[in-house]
């Protein structure tokens, strides 16, 4: 059995042709300077900011793809029905964040393609990366294997390597920066979590906007999804901004507390109208529209939560992935000065490649592919 889906044409159409100029753009700039600057087209320097504005893309779409894929497991691996209306719309919305994001660290390396035998052959296990990399191979051959499914559900065995892979995703890639002790800003045993909250709160927000973008409104959809976005959605995605505020929080007094060199550079970050914006505009404000009984099932403000949120995220990443390196890496506090750092134009137009990638392979799908097929079978 499958729903009936039927999407304002209109708004798909202009996401979808939006998706495709601002892929053919973005790809043909960035390729452009890649190959008349080569890596100086970005802002990076191997004077201790290395690590700019596409792995923070990277990051933020790879781990929200991990957190739609732990939504779609909810129905898939945990047998929440409620969620069955979205589970497979999730599935190919969080294989379009991995693309996207897969995308933005290829053109940023130097030689993208050593890095898939290097990484695994050179057998540096000590690394969280080594892992990372294994972890991310198998997530997306289980992706796309659970896809190719079509509208049938995963059998035990699937579901549940899904459901690993993608929390090992998760995991590990907090670890890559949580092991980092000479990043003081970065390091901790919680970034992993914090990752993994993170994911999920993106992926709700993304499957927000996905659903919306497919069906236009609440009174287009059918019962299930009616239902899914007016009762138990909200909630659990309240719960999730109310997780990740809270961890943005703890991180934020515990660096303006602390005395520890490198930690300095929270009062920079706290400083910054994106930091205010981050919390307050992209967590607080969401997270209050959600709490209101009378506010969370109305469709404008899940989408406007939603959307705030997706933004917030990216934000966050940013301030995490980009303040762990400004100050400058063992030179002590007697060093006071940050390091300098803003995007290049080359480094904007791979956020935007990513952003089309992901937004024109969704309303792509979402026209080919019945995307809300309810998932059959056995649990």
């Amino acid at each position: 059995m499958t729903t009936m889906t039927k999407s304002p044409v209109g708004l798909a159409n202009t996401v979808l042709v939006a998706s495709l100029a601002g892929l053919v753009i973005g790809l043909a700039i960035v390729l452009i300077n890649l190959g008349a600057q080569g890596h100086a087209a970005f802002n990076t320097t191997s004077l201790g900011l290395m690590w700019g504005l596409p792995i923070v893309t990277y990051d933020y779409f790879v781990v929200t793809s991990t957190g739609l894929t732990l939504i779609a497991c909810l129905s898939l691996t945990f047998g929440v029905r409620d969620f069955d209306p979205v589970a497979r719309r999730c599935l190919w919305l969080a294989l379009a964040t991995l693309l996207g994001g897969v995308v933005s660290l290829m053109l940023e390396l130097g030689h993208p393609l050593r890095s898939l035998y290097a990484i695994p052959l050179n057998l540096q296990t000590d690394s969280p990366l080594f892992w990372k990399m294994l972890f991310m191979t198998a997530y997306g051959v289980l992706l796309l294997v659970a896809l190719a499914r079509g509208g049938s559900r995963p059998g035990w065995g699937l579901a549940i390597a899904l459901f690993a892979a993608a929390l090992g995703v998760a995991l590990l890639a907090g670890s890559v920066f949580g092991m980092m002790a000479m990043r003081p800003m970065r390091y901790g045993g919680e970034v992993p979590l914090a990752f993994l909250a993170e994911g999920l709160t993106g992926g709700l927000a993304f499957a927000v906007l996905g659903t919306y973008l497919a069906y236009g409104g609440q009174a287009s959809m059918p019962e299930g999804v009616k239902r899914l976005m007016t009762g138990a959605l909200p909630k659990v995605f309240a719960l999730m901004i109310a997780i990740t505020a809270a961890m943005v929080a703890s991180r934020t007094v515990t660096g303006l507390w602390s005395n520890l060199d490198g930690l300095q550079v929270w009062e920079k970050i706290v400083a910054s109208p994106l930091y205010h914006l981050h919390l307050w505009a992209g967590l607080v404000l969401p997270l209050v529209l959600m709490l209101l009984p009378s506010q969370r099932t109305d469709g404008t403000l899940q989408v406007t939560a939603a959307l705030l949120v997706a933004v917030a995220l990216f934000i966050g990443r940013y301030e995490f992935v980009i303040g762990g390196q400004l100050v400058p890496l063992f030179k002590g506090s007697w060093a006071p000065a940050f390091i300098d750092y803003a995007p290049s134009f080359t480094e904007w137009m791979l956020a935007l490649t990513s952003l089309s990638l992901a937004a024109l392979l969704y309303t792509a799908g979402d026209k080919i592919l019945d995307l809300g097929a309810l998932p059959q079978g056995e649990d």
